[in-house]
């Protein structure tokens, strides 16, 4: 009965595109105490948002769910070749990570084929403190919503790693300014890497690109160079996906 529930609510601001509380009631057998309760239940999910005035429409998280050309396989369509091309040009891992819930995960990379020595940064779920893929898309998260539940949550893997939110918001915010994220042993003694967000908002916001490598190859310098170049791929490529892209100056090569 709940979730019926809440699957009429969503019905009818999805139909709308936009709808009061009173407007659900008319539209429903709900009474209004019931309806705001269940409406703010859906906002606190991510399926509904309020747009002004006392009107919700449908949510950023359930519009991720339904459009189907941001499935993986779709992505990997764009995103894939331009980082094939990264890797060879830089001689170093790609990867593309994407948020699932309230974590981030690489779920695709890209190596040189040159033969050169690089590090491969695997499949799977990071750390939201101690991995750029993560740190990219946290930074753009709406209202700190990957950061706020995690005070005394920040294991250490290294002597590097951040366990302070304050110290993370503080890295958060720098990473907003210059356009993308640092991992510099943070997460395994040696390895280092730059990632960057798809898009500033939007479904680009929840992903990002990125590579990686060992600190005798990802310096300070390196990693200066790097990282816009990065943001310049995710430009290009929140482009082609019709997205809000960032504004980035750097270039491939």
């Amino acid at each position: 009965m709940h979730l019926e529930r809440l699957t009429h609510i969503l019905e009818v601001v999805g139909q709308k595109g936009m709808a009061t509380v009173a407007e659900i009631c008319a539209h429903s057998d709900l009474p209004k105490p019931s309806a705001y309760r269940l409406v703010q239940d859906l906002v606190g999910a991510g399926l509904l948002e309020p747009v002004g005035r006392g009107q919700f429409t449908i949510g950023a998280r359930l519009r991720r769910i339904t459009q189907s050309n941001q499935s993986d396989e779709a992505l990997l369509e764009v995103i894939a070749p331009a980082l094939k091309q990264a890797a060879a040009i830089h001689g170093t891992a790609f990867f593309l990570s994407r948020m699932r819930g309230k974590s981030v995960e690489i779920i695709h990379v890209e190596t040189p084929e040159t033969g050169v020595s690089y590090l491969h940064p695997g499949l799977g779920k990071r750390p939201l403190h101690a991995c750029s893929c993560s740190k990219a898309v946290a930074a753009f998260a709406p209202d700190g919503f990957l950061t706020r539940d995690l005070a005394g949550q920040l294991r250490a893997y290294t002597e590097h790693t951040l366990t302070s939110v304050k110290d993370l918001e503080v890295e958060l915010a720098n990473i907003r300014a210059r356009g993308f994220a640092e991992c510099v042993e943070e997460i395994e003694r040696g390895m280092c890497s730059v990632a960057a967000p798809l898009a500033p908002n939007g479904p680009g916001a929840t992903m990002s690109i990125g590579a990686t490598g060992s600190v005798r190859v990802f310096t300070p310098a390196f990693r200066a160079k790097i990282g816009p170049q990065i943001a310049w791929i995710a430009h290009g490529l929140a482009t082609d996906l019709g997205w809000n892209a960032p504004t980035a100056t750097g270039k491939t090569g």
